[in-house]
């Protein structure tokens, strides 16, 4: 190469530098930098890499951006001096998109274009279809739903059995009101609503001026053990009747003579006022029949002292009339005119059972089964396995338990007591002690009678068919009866009866019957076991048997 290329080329480099000088950009704020020369150390180009990295691990701002233009540019310029070029990426660009929705004006821009107009209006008449289509088919459902009756207004004397306790010395050892207290427990176990208890008070025979009818005979007990008897059976969910018939150890009445019927009445009303207080929840009467027609404005506000409700005493009380008339004409006229919540009579003796059917029938017809109380036996006609024979407890148990209304049962009639020569026996309670062969047979009879009357209670207390429902009569002869208890949409109850002493076929061919039935509950389970299905075309009964039968609503 000669001197003039070699001066050619120089002259050339010195004009790239110029013109590298001439474009980098300046800043006022700051003297321009003087480009590194072509013999600027490798020290120096690492410094300036190192500055350059630690420059793009800094955040970027927009106010940031304008200020470093110019350094970035000059960095570019020498990297690309010194052979290399560097691109820098900005960090949004790494960053990952996301998608945060739409700002209020860019709903508003799509809420008003015709397309979501007809999008929103096709989604509300869906809508509105969908809900009317949902209330027509409930209202298809409900009309097409058989229809539950109201339950009818009852009373606590409605729901369950009646038990009358006539004389406290012979139900308990202790023979006295706080031996009564003492049985509690064992009478809950019988599911009955309420107990009947004395009369109790100081009653001289056929002494009319020396009736005291606020003080407890001293051979009943007291008045504290009679507040603590009331009490333990508040508390097991049991009310309490007193028996406040005047002259219930004399022979002379219904309540003495004509002269007298007005003093007693007069101190009758004082004494249940009393007797309330006291936390009785009813009173039963005798010979109400008389004492209504003979005084029958002091009548009218002894019935109005028990059955009228006040602030202090708000719940109801039951006023129990008995009387001895048989017929059921004369207990309805009674249960009318008397007003008496409860009529006890003797409508149920035995008898004609075609008869005694009858007098269901009328007296059901006649009036509200709410007023009606069924009994057999009492203080005065003794227990029940007396009067019908100990073969024939249960079936009675089981009549008196499914008729529609109240039953009452004596003490005793839930084991079959025999009166044995006194209408007030020895209440037998269970032991443990050891029994010969015949006390042990006795026994074992006793406890399946007081099983059946527990299940049979308390099947009563729970299934409203029995409770409350319809009482339909199917089949009545001398000896034999059929009755159907039913309510609303609730399973029916069928009553069977055979007093015969030979055994009975009955075809029961109601429309309203199924073919078949269950057995809930027999007196004689070697002949109908129990939940084994029953044909009711050819429902056969044993000897003195009585079966409950069960099926359900059909629609």
């Amino acid at each position: 190469m000669n001197t003039e290329e070699t001066n050619v080329e120089l002259q050339d480099a010195e004009l790239q530098d110029a013109e590298l000088k001439d474009a980098e950009p300046r800043d006022d704020a700051h003297p321009p930098q003087v480009a590194a020369d072509a013999d600027a150390t490798e020290a120096d180009v690492s410094e300036a890499d190192l500055d350059q990295e630690e420059q793009e691990k800094q955040p970027m701002t927009g106010g940031d951006r304008a200020a470093d233009a110019p350094s970035a540019a000059g960095d570019a310029a020498a990297a690309e001096k010194n052979g290399s070029v560097k691109l820098k990426i900005p960090e949004e660009a790494e960053e990952e998109v996301k998608f945060t929705g739409l700002n209020k004006e860019e709903l508003l821009r799509v809420a008003g274009t015709p397309g979501w107009v007809r999008t929103r209006w096709a989604l509300l008449v869906v809508f509105w279809l969908g809900w009317l289509g949902m209330l027509v088919g409930a209202v298809l459902i409900i009309l097409q739903a058989p229809r539950c009756r109201d339950l009818p207004p009852t009373n606590w004397w409605n729901d369950g059995p009646l038990y009358q306790i006539g004389h406290i010395q012979a139900f308990t050892d202790a023979h006295n009101l706080k031996g009564l207290e003492q049985k509690i427990d064992s009478l809950s176990q019988l599911k009955v609503k309420g107990l009947v208890v004395g009369p109790i008070h100081v009653a001289p025979p056929d002494e009319a001026m020396s009736l005291r009818f606020e003080e407890i005979s001293p051979e009943a007990g007291n008045l504290e053990q009679f507040k603590g008897f009331v009490q333990a059976a508040h508390r097991k969910g049991i009310s309490v009747v007193l028996d406040l018939t005047p002259n219930y150890q004399g022979s002379s009445g219904p309540w003495f003579s004509n002269t007298s019927v007005t003093n007693v009445a007069e101190r009758l009303k004082s004494a249940l006022v009393f007797w309330l207080n006291e936390g009785v929840d009813g009173v039963q009467l005798s010979g109400v029949e008389r004492v209504s027609s003979v005084v029958p404005s002091l009548w009218t506000d002894i019935r109005a002292i028990v059955q009228n409700g006040t602030s202090e005493r708000p719940y109801k009380r039951v006023l129990i009339g008995i009387t001895e008339r048989s017929s059921a004409e004369d207990v309805s006229s009674l249960l009318s005119s008397t007003g008496v919540d409860l009529l006890i009579s003797r409508v149920l003796r035995p008898g004609d059972a075609t008869e005694r059917a009858q007098s269901i029938q009328s007296l059901y017809s006649s009036h509200s089964q709410t007023k009606l109380a069924w009994s057999l036996g009492g203080r005065a006609e003794g227990h029940l396995a007396s009067l019908v024979g100990p073969a024939l407890v249960k079936l009675h148990q089981l009549l008196l338990l499914t008729l529609p209304g109240t039953p009452v049962f004596n003490y005793g009639d839930e084991i079959g007591l025999m009166d044995e020569g006194t209408k007030f026996p020895k209440m037998l309670w269970d032991t443990d002690g050891e029994l010969n062969e015949t006390l042990q047979e006795e026994r074992s009879e006793r406890l399946s009678c007081l099983r059946f009357f527990r299940s049979l209670s308390e099947l009563r207390g729970k299934e409203r068919s029995l409770l409350f429902g319809d009482f339909v009569l199917l089949h009545n002869s001398s000896s034999s009866l059929v009755y159907l208890r039913a309510w609303d949409q609730s399973e029916r109850y069928l009553a069977a009866f055979n007093w015969a002493e030979e055994a009975a076929v009955l075809q029961l061919d109601d429309v309203t019957l199924p073919r078949q039935a269950a057995l809930v509950l027999s007196t004689n389970s070697s002949v109908l076991s129990s939940d084994s299905s029953v044909d009711l075309t050819d429902l056969r009964l044993g000897p003195r048997q009585a079966a409950l039968l069960r099926f359900p609503y059909a629609g």
